[in-house]
């Protein structure tokens, strides 16, 4: 009985993490993704949007010069939180 248990919790942990994406992952168990922005954009504005991530960019600014900016989720109890990282590019 245990052993048929055991199986199914783990069908269904094995389900639930492969039906999801990668930043929904991120968003509901915590880990870690890394955008590659498209060159010559500046991210200005991140935000959730049930399990979508969207961001903002605009075109870097004479002088500017493309950074690398993470963005981390800060759960109350320190469990399962996300991690995204926006790589910009000229």
């Amino acid at each position: 009985m245990k052993l048929k248990f055991l199986s199914a919790a783990l069908l269904m942990l094995v389900l639930s993490f492969s039906s999801c994406t990668e930043n929904a992952r991120a968003k509901k168990y915590g880990g870690s993704f890394t955008i590659n922005v498209e060159a010559g954009q500046k991210v200005t504005n991140i935000t959730w949007k049930n399990d979508e991530l969207w961001y903002s960019t605009r075109p870097f600014a004479e002088g500017e010069v493309p950074v690398v900016q993470t963005f981390v989720e800060e759960s109350s109890w320190g469990l399962l939180e996300g991690k995204v990282t926006f790589i910009e590019s000229k």
